[in-house]
Parts: C-alpha cells; sequence; structure tokens
C-alpha cells in the first residue's frame, strides 16, 4: 500500500523477491491536474500495472468492496509506505503477519506525514528508514529494522527523499526473509523521545527573516520542492512575491531584518541573524531564473522591505 513515487522503488523490490508473491497494490484514488483536468494516476499505479500487478483505489477502506477484495485475498503481510492514510485496526488484524510500514525517518524522530523535511529543516545530522509493526497510532508501532545516512551539508528535501527511497527499499528487501519467518525482533519506540513531522502547507514556505539565516537557509533546503522557499518584497512595482532556491548562502552581514541590502548580481537579505544570498529568483508569474538576469529587468533598490502577510 503506497501511493507517491517514494514507495516505487518498494514495490520493486517485492516484485522482485523469490520469497513473496505480490497480489495487490493499493494506491489514492486519479487527482485531477493541469489545465485540461486529466486525471493523473499515482506513481504507484503505473509502475504495478507495468509490471502487470492488480491494482485497488479505494475511496473508502472500513466499507465498500474493498474491505471484502482484501480479505479474499488471505494476505501474509501488508507493506506500507507512504499510503496517505491511517489504516483501521480491521485490516491491521487481517495478515497472518501483521501490517509494516517503512517509514522515512528513525523513529520515534519525526513521526507524521514529512519526516523527510522537517530533518532537514531540524539540521539533523543523520536520517533514515524504519521498517515498523504498524498499530493504530501515527507511527507509534515498535521498530523492527533500521538503516541509517548521514546528512549532506546542502541536502534537500529532494535530495533526501530520492536517497531515501531507495534506502527504504533495500532495507524492505534485505529484512524480508527474517520478516517471513518470524525471527524480527520488535523494539518498542520511546513514546518521551517523539517528535512529529507535520504535513506541509504552503505557508511553511514563507521565510520570516526575523529568524537566523543558518534556520532560513535550512528551510528553503528542506521545503524543495514543496511547498518552495518564498516571501513578498516590495519594489518600485508594489509588493510580489519572490521564490527562492537551495542555492542560498548565508553571509556575516548585518541589518534590520527583512531588509535587501544588495541587489545586482545576488539578492541578499538581512535576517534576525546574518543574512542570506539567494543567486537563483522566481518572480510571481515569470520563470526561475539566476538573480543577476531577473534583477537587470526587474529593480529592487536596496532598502526594500520583505512584507509579512
Amino acid at each position: 500500500m503506497g501511493t507517491p513515487d517514494f514507495a516505487v522503488p518498494c514495490i520493486d523490490a517485492l516484485a522482485n523477491s523469490p520469497l513473496v508473491r505480490l497480489a495487490l497494490v493499493v494506491c489514492q484514488p486519479d487527482k485531477i491536474h493541469g489545465r485540461h483536468k486529466e486525471p493523473q494516476p499515482p506513481p504507484t499505479k503505473v509502475a504495478a500495472l507495468a509490471r502487470g500487478i492488480p491494482v485497488a483505489q479505494p475511496t473508502k477502506l472500513r466499507s465498500g468492496d474493498f474491505p471484502e477484495l482484501l480479505a479474499s485475498l488471505k494476505p501474509d503481510l501488508i507493506v506500507v509506505t507512504a499510503y496517505g492514510r491511517i489504516l483501521p485496526q480491521a485490516i491491521l488484524d487481517l495478515p497472518r503477519l501483521g501490517c509494516v510500514n517503512v517509514h522515512a525517518s528513525l523513529l520515534p524522530r519525526w513521526r507524521g506525514a514529512a519526516p523527510i523535511q522537517w530533518a532537514v529543516a531540524a539540521g539533523d545530522e543523520a536520517s533514515g528508514v524504519c521498517l515498523m509493526q504498524m498499530d493504530v497510532g501515527l507511527d507509534t508501532g515498535a521498530v523492527l529494522a533500521r538503516s541509517t545516512t548521514p546528512l549532506a551539508a546542502d541536502e534537500s528535501g529532494q535530495s533526501l527523499h530520492d536517497r531515501l527511497s531507495l534506502v527504504g527499499a533495500t532495507l524492505l528487501a534485505e529484512s524480508l526473509p527474517a520478516l517471513l519467518a518470524g525471527d524480527l525482533v520488535p523494539s518498542p519506540q520511546n513514546h518521551d523521545e517523539a517528535t512529529l513531522a507535520p504535513i506541509l502547507t504552503r505557508e511553511h514556505g514563507q521565510l520570516d527573516f526575523a529568524r537566523p539565516a543558518a534556520e532560513l537557509e535550512r528551510r528553503v533546503r528542506a521545503f524543495d520542492p514543496w511547498p518552495g522557499a518564498w516571501f513578498h518584497l516590495e519594489t518600485s512595482a508594489g509588493v510580489k512575491l519572490m521564490k527562492v532556491f537551495p542555492q542560498a548562502r548565508m553571509l556575516d552581514a548585518s541589518g534590520a531584518p527583512g531588509t535587501v541590502l544588495e541587489a545586482d548580481d545576488r539578492l541578499i537579505i538581512a535576517c534576525g541573524d546574518g543574512a542570506l544570498s539567494f543567486s537563483e529568483l522566481q518572480l510571481e508569474g515569470k520563470r526561475r531564473m539566476a538573480a543577476g538576469e531577473l534583477l537587470r529587468g526587474f529593480k529592487i533598490a536596496p532598502g526594500a522591505r520583505v512584507v509579512r502577510s
């Protein structure tokens, strides 16, 4: 059970294993995208159908045809990764070996929907993937196996997402023999050490320049590509939304927080501690471009201020 591209390597790992028969892939319903309002299938659906694996996309887990379909398969094991919904107890109790979750954090740190991004935003030195025995809580089950990876100094939400997707698939494949034999020893989580990774909204991407430059630089990297990093800036053409990208650099400069210090081949804005230099910018309604290119055609005067909305 999984929906986004993060889960595709786990499908591959299970489909390629001689130890299991992958009977069904369950994912969220197709979503409407684009100007033409055409339904777009989840990446896991595309991957499963390409392999000839049946797919189910229930709108409800507790009613309709899905509970009967799932029960008819008599699954020994259900593997979940980034499915997007909490499973009811009836599904958790169905498989002989239970339900396991491939979760992209070192539990109990970063329980929730966005563990990858919050790990980068917090400046964690390491992240990883846990194989967890599922219960009715939010990522609260006992850990069966884990794999750790260090975070690079320039780690972004996207780069860590891509790496942990493969780390998770490898962990799952390597754990399958012991998992199917019942030889993995569950390690209960220390709930007192738990931290939460709430689902990201657009508002999380708005930069507050009263905060230290180091913190904001991490958030720019963490929230790439979604929800991105952005702010509203005073210009001669009015207040404009400006999006920035992970090439941001910290500088030992000072000024009133949110004030433009330089705007020529780069945009430098003072923070609560230090300043940030942005080399790539995207003005609302325009394409992403080098800061110098944008600033030659769209003048921003030093002293302009970021406006909090």
